[in-house]
């Protein structure tokens, strides 16, 4: 099998080849670099003395795109590539718009029309908006409360209006929950253009003193302790989830969340941060951010029963591949 993995030099695209390569899987690797820089592939490269086919194209140029689908024979896409800041994307909806749904739809169209049988689309559970109830499983309203949520919304119509996607295509929609840690003793992690909007890598600039302190928005939530709950998974359990996906044949669309089915604080993460790695993190608290709901996690036994996938790294594995992560980022 030859996979095409779009936004594959990304925190999520470059672990999911680190996966590939760990199972001799051949793949292609597209991205145009907008939140991103090779240096994740060259890591992976000399950690595993392969090669990576790397096309530094933009989704959203089809021509482009045909010249990857007519260079190589291609029989999955893993569709990772997009803008993923919640915050960035209320401040400028019209670019998130248009990188996100209408490269999305650009690649979809190649997909169909090069009869590509296995696609797997990286979705968010931001999708659900603020919950109705907890936990989240896949039959609950969608509603997003921000232009990136809705961009999800928009490309997920896109496969579901298509017949394609629907009868003749084995596809997979895997609406995330919140990736964080590292691969294989910190070898690569999340590195973001520009300052972080996500609290991990944040964390770790503060780790790294790129920045003073870790701002966290908002305390006065109806939580445990005043801060956000999230449903935080090892980057390394949501890959194996996108592994299950894609060995798996059966024709028409299925969507899965993945997640670990337990609600963590941000406060929580951030002392069993502490704790963990015997290291004091500054923070400030700051107002509530737009679009940030109050708590989110995931009902995970659909995909558990359908494709036998569930997480099995917990919370200290996360902050300790993290931290290792942090102190090999310069190296």
């Amino acid at each position: 099998m030859n996979v095409l993995l779009t936004g594959g030099a990304g925190f999520i695209g470059s672990h999911m080849a680190a996966k590939l390569l760990e199972n001799s899987m051949s793949f292609i690797v597209v991205d145009n670099l907008s939140n991103s820089n090779k240096s994740q592939l060259k890591k992976l490269e000399d950690h595993f003395l392969k090669k990576i086919p790397f096309y530094n194209f933009d989704i959203r140029d089809k021509n482009k795109m045909a010249i990857v689908f007519n260079e190589n024979q291609i029989d999955a896409v893993i569709h990772f590539a997009g803008l993923k800041s919640v915050n960035e994307s209320v401040n400028n909806p019209l670019r998130y718009y248009n990188n996100n749904v209408e490269g999305s739809r650009n690649l979809l169209s190649l997909v169909k029309e090069n009869n590509i049988k296995r696609f797997i689309f990286s979705s968010s559970a931001t999708v659900y908006g603020e919950p109705k109830y907890l936990p989240i499983d896949e039959d609950h309203p969608l509603s997003a409360m921000s232009p990136y949520g809705q961009n999800k919304i928009d490309i997920e119509n896109s496969i579901f209006n298509d017949t394609f996607f629907k009868k003749d295509c084995s596809t997979k929609i895997l609406r995330y929950f919140n990736p964080v840690g590292a691969f294989q003793d910190g070898l690569i992690g999340e590195i973001p253009r520009g300052i972080p909007n996500n609290l991990m890598p944040y964390l770790l600039g503060v780790v790294n003193n790129i920045y003073p302190f870790l701002q966290i928005f908002g305390d006065d939530y109806k939580t445990i302790d005043g801060t956000p709950v999230r449903d935080y998974i090892h980057i390394m359990d949501l890959i194996d989830a996108h592994y299950h996906a894609l060995v798996d044949n059966k024709l028409g669309i299925e969507v899965f969340n993945v997640g670990t089915g337990e609600g963590c604080s941000v406060m929580e993460l951030i002392k069993s941060f502490e704790h963990i790695n015997e290291i004091k993190i500054p923070y400030k608290m700051l107002p509530r951010r737009e679009g940030d709901v109050e708590t989110c996690y995931a009902d995970n036994k659909k995909i558990f029963k359908r494709l036998g996938w569930k997480s099995k790294r917990d919370i200290y594995q996360i902050c300790s591949d993290a931290y290792k992560f942090s102190q090999n980022i310069n190296r």
